[in-house]
């Protein structure tokens, strides 16, 4: 057992791709070796519980590794992340491979947690947490360590942690914990790593983002413009907003900032005010759209997403076809739409007027059709315009194509070789689809 190697599985949002990349970080530093999934000793991974479908996913995926557990005694699996706080305690005594569950809030115990189930495979350890407003991170001193992540030129930060608003579908606040901002100068400091390290765009990220520094004083509007000015920056992005929390000094410094990419997720959920009454959420329709009308009076050009969902326990007809007159009346560039799923210990998964899955699925496919010919229109009316695109990735189907987002965080595939992987290129527009664009370099 001299060779410490390991795998990462991640499923699920962006805070999870980060919290596995830090781990991934210390256990390298350390001496383990990253190695494919065949032929690791431990198996991390992390998954997502906010919709069933997921957390179906990772059940699924847990019951693969049975037959080699019972020939090899391997691999050990540490389950972390929002679906081990939801469904650890449940994994550790139904797989006996699962030795290790760890809460999100955790992270910073998981290095040496990791190191402890594999020189002891007998020990079975539980970190789910107890207080939901305590948070364990994982700090490192970032002149002698370089995070690893897997894209180069872009990364993720964590600016906050948790959710104090409780939407009556939502299981994050029972997983992730109460709403905790992080120190402003421990964001700066790791920002400043990451551009040292050659990073060109910084995402930053909470499940509500712009409720940043409720807690510590400082708000968002001022965290944003600081990362922003930092030297050596390109672009800034920040995921995800929440609509009563968006404030009018976010979107100034937004408009007063090139650095700062003219693209927001500001999910609106419903777009019926009774149904939005049900799921707690705290603005009216009208509200919502007047947010949308100011943010777009400053800042020409947005690229405005939301989320939003189908079925919810009540939902009528008439409600329904409010959502999809909302889609008509702002033109979101592209929508996360899904139907209800209930999640157990929600107060909707108790909510009188569930809807059979067929009705929220069909809702759900004419949604999705409405939307998709929005997008379209919006996408094909950029055919012919030049935008700069950060050259970030080879895409994922097709010989010899790239792929970059435009400020407005839409996707461009181009023709192009490794060379210009990490520049800022001119790409012109040829064609568009609902989901990407393709164009070619200036």
């Amino acid at each position: 057992m001299s060779n410490k190697n390991f795998c990462v599985k991640v499923y699920g949002c962006q805070m999870n791709v980060y919290d596995a990349d830090r781990v991934r970080t210390v256990l390298c530093s350390r001496g383990w070796n990253e190695v494919p999934e065949s032929e690791a000793d431990v198996i991390m991974i992390t998954g997502c519980s906010v919709r069933a479908k997921a957390e179906q996913k990772v059940w699924s995926e847990l019951g693969l590794y049975d037959s080699s557990w019972k020939k090899t005694q391997r691999p050990l699996v540490a389950l972390t992340g929002c679906i081990a706080q939801r469904i650890g305690l449940n994994a550790l005594n139904r797989f006996p491979y699962v030795r290790l569950v760890a809460g999100p809030r955790h992270i910073g115990f998981l290095p040496d947690a990791i190191e402890q189930i594999f020189t002891h495979p007998k020990s079975r350890i539980n970190l789910l947490d107890d207080d939901p407003r305590e948070f364990y991170g994982l700090n490192f001193d970032p002149g002698n360590i370089t995070i690893k992540r897997e894209n180069k030129y872009k990364a993720y930060v964590t600016i906050a942690h948790g959710c104090d608003n409780f939407c009556t579908y939502c299981i994050v606040p029972y997983v992730r914990g109460r709403f905790v901002s992080r120190k402003p100068e421990d964001v700066i400091d790791e920002c400043r790593m990451l551009i040292a390290d050659g990073v060109k765009e910084i995402t930053l990220l909470g499940q509500n983002v712009n409720s940043y520094g409720k807690d510590i004083g400082l708000n968002f509007a001022g965290l944003l413009e600081r990362v922003a000015g930092l030297e050596g920056i390109r672009r800034v992005r920040f995921v995800t907003s929440l609509p009563q929390d968006f404030t009018e000094d976010i979107a100034n410094v937004m408009a007063g900032n090139e650095t700062i990419c003219p693209s927001l997720n500001l999910p609106v959920q419903s777009g019926s005010t009774r149904i939005l009454r049900l799921m707690n959420r705290k603005y009216t329709r009208d509200e919502y759209i007047n947010k949308v009308r100011m943010i777009r009076g400053k800042i020409p050009g947005l690229g405005l997403t939301t989320d939003l969902i189908v079925g919810f326990p009540g939902e009528t007809e008439e409600d329904f076809d409010e959502s999809m007159s909302l889609l008509r009346e702002v033109r979101f560039d592209l929508v996360h739409s899904a139907a209800y799923s209930e999640r157990d210990g929600t107060p909707a998964a108790k909510m009188e007027g569930a809807l059979p899955v067929e009705v929220r699925l069909e809702r759900l496919n004419r949604f999705n059709a409405l939307q998709d010919s929005i997008t379209l229109e919006i996408n094909e009316a950029l055919t012919g315009q030049t935008f700069e695109v950060l050259a970030d990735d080879f895409a994922p189907k097709g010989e010899g194509l790239l792929q970059g987002r435009t400020p407005s965080d839409k996707v461009v595939i181009f023709e192009g070789d490794e060379s210009i992987l990490g520049q800022f290129v001119k790409v012109r527009i040829k064609s568009a689809e609902a989901w990407c664009l393709h164009g070619e370099l200036v």
